[in-house]
């Protein structure tokens, strides 16, 4: 080796040295931070129920998002209610048998009573009672007032048996019977009541 190379040897040693040192100064900066979810080290008390702490996921203002709330559960009355029930059609009016010809109505026997100056207090139609959801006795008309209950059967054979039925307290002309159980005339007027009805054509 002659004279002339040590300085050029000298340069590369110095150049050698400069790079090395930059290395090293690269290595011991920090690298930065990651842009993903932060974790917070634990405390440096070194105590074991130090905790690790995500952080939320930010929108896009910079607020954490609340959670979803769940969807409320269906009513339980809209699910147990099943179709809608139709009521039953009422049933048909009970349709009664009608007087026989020639006999005369009830409303007829009650007006003669009247009109021949005997008592007939608080009349009212109960040709209801005669289907079967009353009495049932298969009459075609019924009025009862508070002096005598007029009856109109359909037949002569009906009429006489419910008047057997009801003993002395009944009158029978025909188709009509007159009753006098629930009624407030004395047995002695009764023969009045019985004489109009008598007098009808």
């Amino acid at each position: 080796m002659t004279v002339r190379s040590l300085p050029a040897v000298g340069v590369l040693l110095v150049a050698v040295a400069l790079a090395a040192g930059c290395g090293s100064r690269d290595a011991d900066q920090p690298n930065a931070a990651p842009s993903g979810p932060s974790v917070s080290a634990p405390a440096a008390t070194g105590s074991p129920n130090a905790s690790i702490t995500l952080a939320t996921p930010a929108t896009a203002g910079g607020v954490a998002s609340p959670p979803a709330s769940p969807s409320p559960p269906a009513s339980p009355s809209a699910a147990a209610q099943g179709p809608t029930q139709r009521r039953p059609a009422s049933p048909p009016p009970v349709v009664l048998p009608q007087r026989p010809a020639g006999a005369p109505g009830a409303k007829q026997v009650v007006d003669a009573f009247k009109a021949a100056g005997l008592k007939v207090p608080h009349p009212k139609d109960r040709s209801v009672d005669c289907g079967p959801d009353g009495l049932g006795l298969g009459c075609s008309e019924l009025i009862a007032t508070d002096a005598v209950t007029v009856y109109v059967f359909p037949d002569e054979i009906s009429a006489s048996d419910i008047a057997e039925t009801w003993g002395g307290q009944s009158y029978r002309r025909g188709a009509v019977v007159l009753n006098y159980l629930e009624a407030k005339t004395p047995a002695a007027e009764r023969a009045r009541y019985e004489r109009v009805l008598n007098a009808l054509r």
